[in-house]
């Protein structure tokens, strides 16, 4: 027979786990904020595919494939404790990189939830064109 203290350390166990899984949450904005935060001077990276960046993206980004971030981290030093606003498709790989700068010890690492899908649905300005680097 399970004793009730099993039960209550279980219980314990399974709240902690709650908690620390809604702290270790990095921050998201919506697409009106990142818009605002990029105006303010943050730097705003898609991390979609080439060919995805082409057929529309916010004006102003830089182009790093989530592919490719891990590799490209020494590019981002000087913006490792500034806003770094985060962008794809749908906000998915956008959260992916948040993750992986985040573990790189940057500290304002920012996901655009809903990406560009919420972008232009929301009537920001979208580019289409090849990236410049």
């Amino acid at each position: 027979m399970i004793s009730l203290n099993f039960f209550k350390s279980l219980a314990i166990a399974a709240a902690l786990l709650t908690a620390l899984a809604a702290c270790s949450k990095v921050p998201g904005v919506d697409v009106k904020q990142g818009a605002a935060l990029q105006r303010q001077g943050a730097l705003m990276i898609d991390v979609r595919e080439p060919s995805e960046y082409a057929q529309g993206h916010a004006p102003g980004t830089q182009l790093i494939p989530l592919g490719q971030l891990q590799q490209r981290l020494s590019e981002l030093v000087a913006h490792k404790d500034k806003p770094v606003v985060l962008i794809c498709r749908s906000g998915n790989r956008s959260s992916q990189a948040q993750e992986i700068l985040a573990r790189a010890g940057f500290t304002q690492a920012i996901n655009v939830e809903g990406g560009m899908n919420a972008w232009a649905k929301a009537g920001l300005p979208v580019l289409a064109g090849l990236a410049t680097r």
